[in-house]
């Protein structure tokens, strides 16, 4: 036998044993089993929980696989975000990451995890306004007279928000840092309780969720703004607070789906296009909008940018605000 016969036929047999390899490539078989997708903050009906429990069915229907929407509140959302740093880089464990996610980078003095660097970002899937909404009796009805008014009584207004690092929190803080007023924080554990207070005229004032629109729509309170960049869809009637008198201001609740850092990016890409796939059916569409939520499906290495710009300007304000984890 030849020495170019036998060459041709290690070359030849090389390939053969390589080509398995491909066709069995993670990312292009995957999934193959349940994906988890983990909940930092789980309260049933919330933004979170209808985002998963809307999306899930769908990649389920699409991939013949399960996703498993697993709920783990605790620490700020840190329980949950631990889990997720730590598992696999495989893409069948991911997490739904909020405002929180930003803020715990500098909130907590140490975490068990880098809340960038342990993390690949598949979509920012959606944004929720948050709404400036104030009790009745204050003579106000409009941003621009409520600056006014805090101004003019610096440290007389108070705003109430779902604890002491919440993202309420620190959209009041940046309200204050941007404004130049001074209105007085009164934490309170979760929004409703702020809601019922607000009503009872106990707190002034509050950077509420969308749970506060029967309120604002039965007249116990008025709201003035919302706190995203642009106008939201849902609620077209309200102008923004950067356009009312604060140029640049922007706190909205938005949610991004993240996965443990390392996973290959054709998972990565092939979670995002489903997504964003399951976003355009009606019925998502219907049920996003009901809850004033905000489909939005960028790329990852948008995303990815997105969230950089987060962590850096809630470090800002929590450093300046000096706000501490009760």
């Amino acid at each position: 036998m030849t020495l170019t016969i036998i060459r041709t036929i290690t070359i030849t047999a090389c390939a053969l044993t390589a080509a398995p390899a491909v066709a069995q490539s993670p990312a292009q078989n995957y999934p193959v089993k349940t994906i988890r997708w983990v909940l930092p903050f789980g309260a049933p009906g919330g933004a979170p929980d209808t985002i998963a429990r809307t999306l899930g069915p769908k990649l389920t229907e699409a991939w013949g696989q399960q996703v498993l929407v697993d709920p783990r509140p605790g620490a700020g959302g840190t329980i949950a975000t631990d889990i997720v740093a730590k598992a696999p880089p495989d893409g069948y464990t991911l997490l739904l990451a909020s405002p929180s996610h930003a803020i715990n980078a500098t909130l907590y003095g140490k975490l068990p995890y880098d809340s960038l660097t342990d993390f690949a970002a598949v979509t920012l899937v959606a944004e929720l306004p948050n709404i400036l909404v104030v009790h009745p009796s204050l003579p106000v009805r409009s941003v621009k007279e409520l600056i006014a008014l805090a101004r003019a009584k610096p440290g007389a207004l108070n705003y109430g928000s779902a604890g002491s690092g919440s993202s309420q929190h620190l959209a009041g803080e940046l309200f204050n840092k941007m404004a130049g007023v001074k209105t007085v924080h009164i934490p309170y554990k979760g929004g409703g309780a702020v809601m019922v207070d607000l009503i009872a005229g106990q707190v002034q004032l509050t950077f509420g969720s969308a749970t506060a629109l029967p309120h604002i729509r039965s007249g116990r309170a008025v709201a003035l703004a919302v706190t995203t960049a642009k106008r939201a869809s849902t609620l077209p009637e309200l102008p923004t607070i950067a356009e009312s008198g604060l140029p640049g201001y922007e706190a909205s609740a938005w949610y991004i789906v993240l996965a443990p850092a390392k996973t290959p990016p054709a998972i990565i890409d092939k979670l995002h296009a489903e997504i964003v796939r399951a976003m355009k059916q009606p019925d998502v569409r219907e049920r996003f909008a009901f809850h004033t939520i905000e489909p939005v499906g960028l790329p990852p290495a948008e995303s990815a940018a997105y969230l950089a710009r987060e962590v850096t300007k809630w470090a800002a304000v929590v450093r300046e605000s000096g706000a501490k984890v009760e």
